[in-house]
């Protein structure tokens, strides 16, 4: 795969732009595009240039018209091999990709000004097609050979319905069976501009759901434990977060145990241990739980049974059991080491 410095993108943004006459259509080109700088409204240019915003907007689909013209043609410098460089890059990718990701692989610092251009030369190019950035999709670049832009988005709404039904994250091997989608590759592709998805730990989901996309700590929380599979100290899910592929995982051991604290979905069980409540755990202490495992017994109980029972739901020293029915005076014994509740 040819590197940016092989590209040499700069050079063919400028050689691309030089063969239009008209340095006013050349400003408009660059300033929409953000091929320099940031990209600028019709408004905006407008202002710049004199004009108004629809003479803009006219001068600037019939110089990208006459670009595409000129590139389908063989008259654009440069552009076969930019094409053939993306194309490569693409079909390594999945057959499609967001712009940020393919300029990742082909450029050296992925700024946006790279990433406005290589969308621009992608534009240009005759076998590839371009999906804009809006609420649905993030900025992409497909095979045209492969699909159409209109494919592309019917089956990128295959995974979404696929995930859907799945209801849960679920690996890309098995949503692509379940959207019937040949390449898991592909599939991971399309399912990547989407902005209904997200991808955390190698498993797809909905964008709302926090175990593939946490929003704040508490979810991060969540989902370190949920991926545990039983409970955690808090010092140990801290160091958990910090390891984690979590964008933003620089947080404080005692910001985590504040969370904990606060979050219903988090049930203290030992000292500093914690466990979800989902997983069958209630709020409580040692004694809290001792009561409801008398009374759902119905019965006196033994001490062992009664330790056995309540070591189900709480990570604590069977002495600590011990203590607090030998000294509540909730509990009362009713025979050699056998329990009850007081009346």
């Amino acid at each position: 795969m040819p590197e940016a410095t092989k590209l040499q993108i700069e050079k063919i943004i400028t050689d691309v732009l030089a063969t239009i006459d008209r340095e006013r259509e050349r400003e408009i080109i660059s300033r929409r595009f953000g091929l320099f700088d940031r990209k600028e409204t019709l408004e905006q240019i407008g202002e710049l240039l004199g004009i108004t915003r629809e003479r803009v907007r006219q001068l600037e689909k019939a110089v990208v018209a006459r670009l595409k013209s000129q590139s389908d043609n063989g008259q654009l410098p440069h552009i076969a091999m930019v094409q053939d460089a993306l194309l490569e890059c693409l079909g390594a990718m999945g057959n499609i990709a967001r712009i940020s990701d393919l300029t990742a692989k082909l450029t050296k610092d992925n700024t946006r000004v790279d990433q406005a251009r290589i969308s621009f030369l992608a534009q240009l190019s005759p076998k590839l097609v371009v999906i804009d950035d809006n609420d649905h999709y993030y900025h992409a670049v497909g095979i045209s050979g492969v699909h159409d832009e209109k494919t592309i988005k019917k089956l990128v709404e295959k995974i979404i319905a696929a995930v859907k039904q799945i209801g849960e994250p679920a690996t890309i091997e098995e949503i692509a069976k379940a959207a019937k989608i040949d390449s898991t590759k592909h599939a991971a592709a399309l399912a990547s501009v989407s902005k209904a998805l997200a991808t955390l730990n190698h498993r797809w989901g909905l964008i709302r759901w926090p175990m593939v996309n946490p929003k704040n700590i508490r979810d991060k929380i969540y989902v370190i434990l949920k991926e545990n599979g039983k409970h955690m100290h808090f010092n140990e899910i801290a160091a958990a977060i910090k390891k984690s592929e979590f964008k933003r995982k620089d947080v404080t051991t005692q910001a985590i145990h504040n969370e904990l604290i606060k979050d219903k979905r988090f049930v203290l069980i030992g000292r500093g241990i914690y466990a979800l409540k989902e997983w069958g755990y209630e709020k409580g202490t040692v004694a809290d739980i001792i009561t409801e495992v008398l009374k759902k017994a119905k019965e006196p109980l033994h001490r062992d049974e009664i330790v056995k029972l309540v070591l189900k739901s709480r990570y604590v020293k069977e002495t600590t059991i011990l203590l607090n029915l030998q000294g509540k005076p909730q509990f009362k014994r009713v025979a050699k080491a056998t329990y009850s509740l007081a009346e």
